[in-house]
This record gives structure tokens, sequence and C-alpha cells, in this order.
């Protein structure tokens, strides 16, 4: 391409190559969350409403069953998909006697707005350094709420931690239980899983045939344990830097295709990065989400608001607050210089 129109892409090329302005981790930066609180347009106890009327939006506590029962109204969600943080209760580690009992809260509380039939997932981690808690003993606490369990599911992290003596660390525990008799999509076509390995030796017509020569399809359906799903890392265009705890889009259409369909509703108390919301978004459902935190509430927000804008799923090597805070000197882990700008215009607000 030559003219100006090639100039153009150049100069575009050369700034998404070459720009490099990330937030750290906001969970380990207060004094640069205090910074962006003014470019928040909600507070506690506040919902922002869709324009287009499909979504919600709470800054709430996931136990704070008045302000949940606000946010979902007279909806009857048939899918929840909860990433709490593990061992934190509002970014204050916890006992684990004191997060069970939190879980417990808000799972009731999540049980209470679901239609007769629904699902419900949760991501939550084993620590294998400390008890493998919390997953082990929210297992055992389930046994004793009124969700059935369903499945055990494990995606594989493409990096991981680990020492020398030890197996490095590589996956992420997803546990899937069920509310009365919900829908399940089976559609191999969805997935792009490769057939890998080879087994299941048997005869058919008097051959021995092995289960890549009978499958009429060169992919799988999904099984509990994903291979295929990239994490999110800086390169990535769905990266939201600050988010320390961003599930892949991938995953989440996963849950949702499997687990929903079209125009239903789904909910999820914790927010964080808005994976939930754009991966409804971009299925045709409606989310209800919610978070604590006013900036990632916010950041939830402005993730779906630009991917309506330009397509764009997150903010490779960037981040959503570049408008107000274009850059920052960061001087140690916990003391940020931001300069100083006019908080968003406020949007209607309920609840």
């Amino acid at each position: 391409m030559t003219g100006r129109g090639g100039s153009v892409c150049k100069a575009l090329v050369r700034y998404f190559i070459m720009k490099n302005n990330p937030l750290p981790r906001l969970d380990t930066s207060p004094t640069l969350r205090e910074r962006l609180l003014p470019h928040c347009r909600l507070k506690a106890g506040e919902i922002w409403q869709d324009p287009q009327g499909k979504h919600r939006v709470g800054c709430l506590d996931a136990i704070d069953a008045k302000m949940v029962a606000a946010l979902v109204g007279a909806a009857t969600p048939t899918l929840a998909i909860q990433d709490p943080p593990y061992n934190l209760i509002a970014f204050e580690r916890r006992s684990i006697d004191e997060y069970i009992e939190w879980s417990r809260q808000w799972v009731r509380i999540t049980h209470a707005v679901l239609a007769k039939n629904a699902s419900l997932y949760v991501w939550l981690g084993a620590d294998q350094n400390d008890g493998f808690q919390p997953l082990a003993d929210f297992m055992v606490m389930m046994r004793t709420e009124p969700f059935a369990p369903r499945s055990f599911l494990t995606m594989r992290n493409q990096r991981g931690y680990g020492t020398q003596k030890n197996w490095m660390a590589v996956r992420q525990e997803l546990l899937y239980y069920t509310k009365g008799n919900p829908g399940f999509n089976i559609e191999a076509e969805y997935t792009d899983i490769p057939k890998i390995l080879r087994g299941y030796y048997k005869e058919v017509n008097g051959l021995v045939t092995e289960n890549l020569e009978r499958g009429k399809s060169n992919t799988i359906r999904a099984g509990n344990v994903w291979v295929d799903i990239q994490q999110v890392f800086y390169r990535m265009e769905e990266n939201v830097s600050g988010c320390y705890a961003q599930k892949p889009l991938k995953s989440v259409e996963r849950i949702i295709r499997a687990s929903s369909n079209k125009n239903d509703v789904i909910v999820d108390w914790f927010a964080h990065s808005g994976s939930t919301l754009l991966a409804a978004e971009i299925l045709d459902r409606r989310c209800f989400t919610a978070d604590i935190d006013p900036v990632f509430c916010e950041i939830t927000i402005r993730r779906m608001e630009q991917y309506r804008r330009t397509g764009r799923l997150g903010w490779q090597n960037g981040h959503p607050f570049e408008k107000e805070v274009p850059e920052f000197l960061q001087e140690s882990s916990d003391k940020q210089i931001l300069p100083s700008r006019t908080p968003i215009s406020q949007p209607t607000l309920f609840g």
C-alpha cells in the first residue's frame, strides 16, 4: 500500500508495536487505585444500566442479599459464573474458616436468585503450599449446600510456577454445579480441540480401528481438561492490565455456550476484568454482574463499551484509563504519581 493510506497504516502499526503503557496490579497498588477512583462512574450501592437495555453492572458486596436482589430484579438467571478471590475478602486475607463462611453466604444468595433449573460455575484455586486451600474446603462446604455437583474441570495454563523440587503448577480449577435439571448444549463444532491421542481400539466390520479412524470430525468435544485455551498475557488483544486474575474469553464463552441459550440472563458477582459481561455481549446473552471495587466496575463497563465501539476485546499494551490518565510514573511498588484529570460524566443509575 502506498500514499497517505499506507503512511497511516504504518503509523498505526508503529503505535501498537511501540506502545507500552500498562497498569500495575491494582490490588497491590493502593495509591494508583485511589487516583483512578474519581474516574469511576459507580460508587458503593449504585447500579449501571446498559443504555441498550441488555446488561447491568453493580458496585456491591457479593453477600449483600438486598443489593444483589436489586441488581437481578425480576430476571430469572439460568447461569452463574463466579470467580471469587482466593482466600481474600475485599482484598484482605482471611482465615480459611472466615473465607468459607463468606463463600457460603454468596453461594446461597446465588442459589436464591437463579431459575428453577440453572447452572453454577466457580473458579477456585488450590494452594499446593498450604493444604490445597481454599479449593478442598470449598468443595466440602458445597456438600451441605443446595447445589448438585456435576463436574470438576481443569484449565491448563501455558506458564506456571514451581520450584526445582516440585511439579510446575499450571492448572486452574473450575467447579460445575447445578440447580434442578438445567440443559447442556453438546456442540462439538464450537471447539477447535484436535484429536491428538490414539486409543480405544475395537473391532468394526472385522477390522481393528481406533478413535482417530472411527470419528468423522477432526476435533473433539471439550472434556473436563481444557488444554486448548491460551492464558491471557500482555501481548494478547484481550489483555486488561491491572487485572491480576483475568480469565480468557474463550473459557467463558465455552461455559456460556454449553450452559445457556441466547437471551438468557447470566450473573457474576466478581466482575474483575469484565470477561463474563463481554462474552455475554458477544454471544447474545444478558449479563448482570457486579464487583465490590468501583475501579473494576468501571473497567468492566469500559471494556464492553470499547467492544461495541471498535470491536476490540481489551487494551493490548495499554489500559482502560488512557484518556484520563495517559501515562504515569511508578516510583515504587506502592507509590505512583499520576496527572490529575476531570472525572467522566455520570451514567443513569438506579438501586
